[in-house]
């Protein structure tokens, strides 16, 4: 039986009773780990490993009291996409291969543990808890966390779990959770997964959500206080068909998880918040897909969307591609034949393949069966092949407008020609109107318009950290000091990769800004999970 398994110490292996059996550990290849051989024989039944991880494990971030939003116990969550599992458990860690799970945790008896299954709600005062996963998931949806956590119900089957000071907060944030969960049913067929909870994290977390099955873990920076960045949640709980359902085969075919889900998202956003929010919000996503493919060039191989990841970390396909260029890609499917046909197509897709592994390949394959049916003219305006194995954006990629962004476009434009900031009427903006208008300011504006701003505003000091990150920028082109002391405190609190790489990006475009940024980072990077530093270190040229 092979296994992989990375920084891990194997204290012994033994088959059915006990009988103790031979194993090797190959030398570690960079960041794929260690080949785990263990030898067995015709008729085991079970293989027990004694193993221990590393303080240093990938997977693994643990936190000082600090660190968390109460600041009086430690925290401890996991983070096992795309190919971490390995560094907290001996498995074979590919999302083409399925497995159910029991586990049994002991931990502090002041602190609670969660588990991607099924779990209770309540403290155990002997600190033991025992986890069932029965249905079968890849191994990068292994997810634990363990802290001071309380549970709040949003419903008959979700609910959420969140420090005790931020459980007012999360629980007002999330109350629409049980409409997004039946919209989505509504949409491709019933929830699978019994629960749907969602856990919020320390700011450490790297990422805006985990789709850990049964129990989304968030990071807190979606806590805006009012509703206005719960489509990310929206996003974690479509993952409960397309990926955790439906899971790519391989790294390669990421699209196939993200692409789904972000079109998902959008139409369970649509159906609970109406249409002109979710222009907003595609029309926002189509901004970041574009600025994507100009950095990486249009040209790129990494703007496909099938994926050649040939002895590069997984980590490395993480991008806007994936993730918009596929739900472009599956909204122009459904421009080409109306709303009723695709979703008829995707109901089947779901049920179809449920609980099992999807390539590319056979995507298409499936598409041309079901969809196509031999429709050559069809076949032409879908353009299938240019969007999957093609850079950049094909011809056909949906035109999408915004009358709300529009608003705060020409808010923009009149700033820039001389209007007074406090003239600009913004009394019904949300944080996707904000974003807008800061994206469409100049890339270094003067001190005295970076000072009419805030003192309008007050971007330095937003508290929400989609409008902080676009605002911290502008202020690193435009040097515009007064935000540095907010913007250092914003990036030693928050770990959410989407915030650190286009601030510290922007530090690091002049040899003062990355002297700076270096300074920050020094400070910051304990605080950082792996999947973080391991994008930080590259912009900022760190060495350790």
């Amino acid at each position: 039986m092979i296994l992989d398994s990375r920084d891990l110490s194997i204290k012994g292996v033994s088959l059915d009773n006990g009988i103790a059996t031979s194993f090797s550990i190959a030398d570690p290849i960079e960041f794929m780990g260690s080949k785990f051989t263990i030898q067995i024989q015709p008729g085991t039944q079970k293989v027990n490993i004694t193993y221990a991880t590393s303080p240093d494990a990938a997977a693994l971030q643990w936190l000082d009291p600090s660190q968390t939003a109460g600041g009086k116990k430690p925290f401890l969550f996991t983070q096992s996409q795309a190919i971490l599992a390995r560094t907290w458990i001996p498995l074979q860690d590919s999302p083409g291969i399925k497995f159910t799970y029991n586990a049994t945790i002991k931990c502090p008896n002041d602190l609670m543990a969660l588990m991607s299954a099924e779990n209770d709600t309540t403290i155990h005062a002997d600190g033991i808890y025992k986890f069932k996963m029965p249905q079968p998931i890849s191994s990068y949806l292994m997810a634990l966390s363990v802290g001071d956590l309380q549970f709040r119900s949003l419903g008959d089957n979700c609910g959420v779990f969140a420090e005790p000071s931020m459980i007012d907060k999360s629980a007002w944030e999330f109350a629409d959770l049980k409409k997004m969960i039946t919209s989505a049913e509504e949409l491709y067929g019933p929830y699978a997964w019994g629960r749907y909870d969602v856990l919020v994290l320390p700011p450490s977390f790297p990422f805006g959500g985990m789709e850990n099955p049964r129990i989304t873990f968030a990071t807190p920076t979606i806590i805006a206080g009012d509703r206005s960045l719960v489509a990310l949640v929206a996003h974690e709980l479509a993952h409960s068909w397309s990926g955790n359902l439906v899971t790519n085969a391989t790294w390669n075919d990421f699209w196939l998880n993200e692409g789904f889900t972000v079109y998902f998202e959008t139409r369970i956003m649509e159906k609970i918040y109406g249409k002109a929010y979710a222009d907003m919000l595609t029309l926002l996503s189509l901004g970041e897909l574009k600025e994507t493919i100009d950095a990486m060039g249009d040209t790129s191989k990494d703007t496909h969307l099938y994926l050649d990841l040939a002895g590069r970390d997984p980590d490395e396909g993480v991008s806007d591609i994936a993730y918009e260029k596929g739900r472009f890609f599956l909204t122009s499917i459904e421009m080409a034949i109306g709303r009723e046909r695709w979703d008829a197509f995707v109901n089947n897709y779901f049920s179809t393949y449920a609980f099992q592994s999807m390539d590319t390949k056979s995507f298409l394959e499936y598409l041309e069966k079901e969809l196509i049916k031999g429709d050559s003219k069809l076949r032409e305006q879908i353009n299938a092949n240019a969007w999957v194995y093609g850079p950049g954006l094909p011809a056909n990629c949906p035109v999408i407008t915004s009358v709300e962004l529009e608003k705060a476009g020409k808010a923009a434009a009149d700033f820039k020609s001389g209007n007074p900031a406090k003239s600009l009427n913004t009394s019904e903006w949300t944080t996707h109107h904000w974003m807008y208008f800061l994206r469409n300011l100049n890339d270094s504006l003067d001190l005295k318009k970076m000072t009419e701003l805030d003192a309008t505003f007050n971007f330095t000091n937003s508290g929400n950290s989609e409008i902080q990150c676009e605002w911290y920028q502008h202020a690193i082109a435009s040097n515009y000091e007064v935000a540095f002391p907010a913007m250092e405190k914003f990036l030693l609190h928050v770990g959410r990769r989407k915030f650190l790489k286009p601030i510290y990006s922007e530090l690091a475009k002049t040899p003062s800004g990355l002297e700076r940024g270096r300074a920050i980072y020094k400070k910051a990077r304990p605080g950082y999970h792996a999947v973080a530093t391991q994008t930080i270190d590259a912009i900022l040229k760190w060495e350790l």
